[in-house]
């Protein structure tokens, strides 16, 4: 390694190392008149927030205290269901298995309160669409049964509170409710 060779490759160490509070470096020996990289691109936030959406979520105590409220009203009429919470995409916070629930409700609880935050609307609500348009039931991972309630701030949708596994969708969709009136007080 000739001498240049070495100061340039000590200059860019120690650049690098005095770079490194600050952010990743990158340096190479190569020679002095080498052009230099321009830095990346970096979107800006205030740039008249037409690029950027703030949203509102649910926090994990909260949806805990949701699935528990709706947990604790079914139990209190014996019914053995599962309560699940979903976020506004659709991805599970929460879910509480009861004591004695079936198979099938874990599943059903989850898809229900992912139609409800889809739509905006108790799945009663929309089971009942189903005459009009009877395709919505082929959308991938929803269920139009009665039993999931939407979570909404400032009237729109944030999450999603499912209940399956009671004899009927009103009283699953009873418990969900009660788990999103949990969320008001």
């Amino acid at each position: 390694m000739n001498t240049r060779t070495r100061v340039l490759t000590g200059t860019a160490v120690a650049v690098a190392l005095g770079a490194g509070a600050f952010g990743a470096v990158s340096a190479s020996a190569a020679p002095a008149s080498a052009p230099v990289a321009a830095p990346a691109a970096v979107a800006k936030k205030d740039g008249g927030k037409k690029n950027f959406t703030t949203s509102t979520h649910l926090t994990i105590d909260a949806a805990t205290r949701a699935a528990q409220a709706a947990l604790d009203a079914a139990e209190s009429e014996n019914q053995k269901v599962t309560v699940a919470v979903v976020d506004r995409n659709g991805n599970t916070i929460v879910t509480l298995r009861g004591d004695g629930a079936g198979p099938q409700s874990y599943e059903s609880a989850q898809r229900k309160a992912y139609t409800a935050v889809s739509w905006n609307a108790p799945t009663s609500v929309l089971a009942g669409r189903l005459a009009q348009t009877p395709n919505l039931k082929d959308i991938p991972g929803t269920l139009f049964l009665g039993g999931g309630t939407p979570v909404q701030a400032d009237g729109a949708p944030v999450a999603g509170v499912g209940v399956a596994g009671a004899p009927s969708g009103d009283l699953d969709e009873k418990f969900a409710k009660a788990g999103v009136d949990a969320l008001n007080k």
